[in-house]
């Protein structure tokens, strides 16, 4: 089993910035991808950013440019740095890994963006 566990999440005003972490533990592949997807109220969840095992990203486009994701393999971690921060950007960001064709989710973490 994999165990996701999401952090960083929080309160910001528009314009603001955060970083949120997920750190997997359990039996991680060598071979998986890490990625972020959000869920807002009233609405489907989406997909934010993938990072390969080889650290190739991959963005939504309204992520684009603002959204920055990366991972520490040695420390079987995903970040994701969020600059320039909207009030649409409101959601419940979850941890998403994929490996040997299974999904683990972490539990989330709230990101709310005042304006």
């Amino acid at each position: 089993q994999v165990q996701l566990v999401e952090s960083g999440g929080g309160l910001v005003q528009a314009g603001g910035s955060l970083r949120l972490t997920c750190a997997a533990s359990g039996r991680i592949s060598r071979i998986n991808a890490m990625a972020w997807h959000r869920q807002a109220p009233g609405k489907q969840r989406e997909w934010v950013a993938t990072v390969t095992i080889r650290g190739s990203t991959n963005y939504a486009d309204s992520m684009k440019g603002r959204f920055t994701i990366s991972r520490d393999n040695a420390k079987n971690t995903v970040y994701l740095q969020m600059n320039s921060l909207k009030p649409e950007d409101t959601a419940i960001y979850y941890c998403n890994l994929g490996q040997d064709n299974t999904s683990y989710w972490g539990q989330g973490t709230q990101v709310t963006v005042s304006s």
